[in-house]
C-alpha cells in the first residue's frame, strides 16, 4: 500500500472514530472535588496523579471526589445517594461497587454521587487511617451533596449513603458512631450536617462495630452472606445493636455466601442475584421513592 493510501485510511478512521469518541466524553459523567484547596493533611500532595491497580481499580488517592451519575430527570424523584466502594482501604472497586449500584439506584430515579477516599493501606497512604480520614472525606461527601442539593435536583433531607466491605464501615462510622471534633480549618460546607438520612451496608467489615451512637441513628438496610466469616458477624451485631434501640433495620443474610458478592452478579444463587431488588423494595417501602411532600406508600403512615 503506497503512503497516500495509509493516509486516506488514518484519516478515514480518524473521521468515523471522531463522533463516537465524542459521544463517549459527552457521556463521560462529571467529577468534583471535595476540597477546593485540597483535603485537610494533604493539601500537598492533592494534585498526584491516581495509579490503578490491575487497571482497574484506583489507589494513591489524595484529593477526595464525587463521581456524579444523575437519575433521568422524567422519573428522578429527588433521592440521594453516596455510594463507598469497598477494597480494604487498599483500592477502590470502583465499577462493581461504584459505578453499577449507581446505574441501578438510576433506574428508580435515585440520583447517586460515587466517592473516592483516602486509603489506608499501601505505599502511598501517607499515614491515613480509615476511621479518620476515610470517614472525614464520606462526611464530606454528605454535606457537599446537601449543599449542592438544587443543583442536581435533589433534596436534602433525603440523602442516604451506601458502601460496601471496607466502604461499609466508613458507613457504620459516620452513621452509628459519634462524629470527631473537626481537624484544621473549616468553610461554609461544614455547616452542613453530615448525618446521613438512611444507611446501606452490603457485607460491611468490622471497623465502626459495636457502634457507639446507635441512638436515633438512621434507618437501616443490612446484606451479607452467612459464610462470610469477616463480615457476617458485625452485620449482625450492628443490626441487633440498632433494633434494640428502636430503629428501624432490614437484614438480609443470604444462605451458602461469601463475601464480595457486589450487586449479585459475583454468585449463582438465584436468590442473591435479586438482592438489589430487596433493597429497592425496602427504599419504596420507607417512602425514599416519593417526593417528601408526594403521596406516600401504602402502607407506610405519614411522619
Amino acid at each position: 500500500m503506497s503512503i497516500e493510501h495509509l493516509i486516506v485510511s488514518a484519516m478515514l478512521a480518524l473521521a468515523c472514530a471522531g463522533p463516537a469518541l465524542a459521544e463517549q466524553a459527552k457521556a463521560a459523567p462529571p467529577v468534583v472535588k471535595l476540597w477546593p484547596d485540597g483535603a485537610p493533611g494533604s493539601e500537598q500532595r492533592r494534585n498526584e496523579p491516581e495509579k490503578l491497580v490491575d487497571g482497574a481499580y484506583p489507589t494513591n488517592v489524595h484529593d477526595p471526589s464525587l463521581t456524579v451519575l444523575r437519575a433521568d430527570p422524567r422519573h428522578a424523584n429527588g433521592a440521594a445517594v453516596v455510594i463507598v466502594p469497598g477494597g480494604g482501604h487498599y483500592l477502590l472497586v470502583v465499577e462493581n461497587e461504584g459505578m453499577l449500584p449507581a446505574r441501578l439506584l438510576n433506574r428508580v430515579g435515585v440520583t447517586a454521587f460515587v466517592l473516592k477516599y483516602r486509603l489506608q493501606h499501601g505505599p502511598d497512604s501517607a499515614g491515613y487511617t480509615a476511621s479518620r480520614e476515610g470517614a472525614a472525606d464520606l462526611r464530606r461527601a454528605v454535606r457537599w451533596v446537601r449543599a449542592h442539593a438544587p443543583e442536581y435536583g435533589v433534596d436534602p433531607q433525603r440523602v442516604g449513603v451506601m458502601g460496601f466491605s471496607a466502604g461499609g464501615e466508613l458507613v457504620s462510622l459516620v452513621a452509628d458512631n459519634p462524629e470527631p471534633a473537626p481537624r484544621g480549618k473549616t468553610d461554609a460546607l461544614d455547616r452542613q450536617s453530615a448525618r446521613p438520612d438512611f444507611q446501606v451496608l452490603v457485607y460491611p467489615g468490622p471497623l465502626g462495630s459495636p457502634a457507639k451512637a446507635v441512638d436515633g441513628a438512621p434507618p437501616a438496610f443490612l446484606v451479607a452472606g452467612s459464610r462470610d466469616t469477616c463480615c457476617m458477624p458485625p452485620t449482625l451485631t450492628l443490626y441487633q445493636q440498632l433494633v434494640k434501640a428502636g430503629v428501624s433495620a432490614e437484614l438480609h443474610l443470604y444462605a451458602d455466601t461469601d463475601h464480595a458478592f457486589n450487586m449479585g452478579q459475583r454468585g449463582e444463587r438465584v436468590s442473591l442475584q435479586h438482592w438489589p431488588d430487596r433493597l429497592t423494595d425496602w427504599l419504596s417501602d420507607g417512602g425514599w421513592l416519593v417526593p417528601r411532600n408526594g403521596r406516600q406508600p401504602e402502607g407506610v403512615p405519614a411522619p
